[in-house]
């Protein structure tokens, strides 16, 4: 039996995207909350940070002592794509500590690695395209690594490299139609991602959701926003409505795919709402219920970590095209 390091996947760092995001939702309830947002923004930020450097550590002995683990998880069809969520770690806790603690060289420092980082994440991604193409690599963690570069305005205005930042966030606009096509093309085509993948459905509510803060940031109209905005909150219903399948499910690091997206949600709504309107009570509403899903999702986590189904063999599901053709792919 394998040691149980080679079962840490690129998929873990969606929890420092998790708290990252969770961190960044409560900082834009400080308006509406006052300084008790401020406060959960902190330790979400702090919980995010310590985690990402555990990661790190425990990611870097996992290459040195089972690199065949990691070769494994760049052929993966479904793997490989939360290598991305490494450098966007960097760049969002970057942003983390731009929101709380202001523009920093430190930050400025992290912000490059992130940012440099997913831009050769994207490039690396895409380029598999012309060697292997296959459907079943075409799920909603795709965002991930395409998607991913519309965070860069969040710390980069503010740092000082709106230009660059404004370079990576148009990448992101370019991909973001193409691969929200693929996945309906594929949902239509070759039908649904496997069982253990259904709770990355909830991805595609973050690209639209996280677009609308980006453009703020660069002084776009508002409406602009509101429009973002809207497509978030389609899916967000979209999503839900495999909500029931999802809680159906043994717990899995999939899971984690729920937390980033709902307090990006949660986020923007908060960053559109104006005292005595709808959105300052749905904005609470939706930080409400981020919160509560990502602690719940903390707890599965420590929960699945002693009781080893986490640090594990993943199952494989068996897909078959619509031309009768197998193939194959896991978590």
């Amino acid at each position: 039996m394998k040691p149980k390091l080679s079962y840490l996947f690129p998929s873990w760092f969606a929890i420092v995207m998790g708290l990252s995001g969770l961190s960044l939702a409560w900082h834009r309830a400080v308006p509406l909350m006052g300084e008790m947002a401020s406060a959960f923004a902190l330790l979400a930020g702090l919980a995010a940070a310590v985690v990402y450097g555990l990661l790190l550590v425990a990611s870097a002995l996992r290459l040195r002592r089972h690199p065949e683990a990691w070769a494994e998880d760049l052929r993966h069809p479904v793997r490989h794509a939360f290598v991305a969520a490494i450098p966007i770690g960097a760049m969002l806790l970057a942003t983390v500590a731009v929101a709380l603690f202001g523009p920093g060289p430190w930050a400025k420092a992290l912000w490059w690695v992130g940012s440099v980082g997913q831009l050769a994440a994207t490039v690396w991604v895409l380029s598999r395209w012309w060697l292997r193409p296959a459907w079943p690599s075409v799920t909603p963690a795709l965002f991930v690594p395409i998607v991913g570069n519309v965070l860069a305005p969040l710390a980069g205005v503010p740092l000082g490299h709106a230009d660059w930042a404004a370079a990576q966030f148009g990448i992101g606009l370019l991909f973001w139609p193409v691969v929200l096509t693929l996945v309906v093309v594929r949902l239509a085509v070759h039908g649904a991602w496997p069982e253990r993948l259904v709770p990355t459905t909830f991805i595609v509510m973050a690209p639209p959701a996280v677009v609308g803060l980006g453009a703020l940031q660069f002084g776009a109209p508002p409406v602009l926003a509101w429009m973002a905005w809207g497509m978030a909150l389609f899916g967000l219903l979209w999503a839900a409505t495999r909500a029931k399948a999802i809680l159906a499910m043994p717990f899995g690091m999939t899971h984690w795919a729920l937390s980033f997206p709902l307090a990006a949600m949660a986020a923007i709504t908060l960053r559109l709402a104006q005292p005595g309107t709808v959105m300052a009570v749905l904005g609470p509403v939706l930080l409400a219920l981020a919160s509560l899903v990502i602690v719940g999702l903390a707890f599965g986590t420590v929960r699945g970590l002693r009781d080893g189904s986490l640090l594990a063999p993943e199952p494989v599901a068996p897909i078959v095209p619509a031309d009768g053709a197998s193939a194959a792919t896991g978590r």
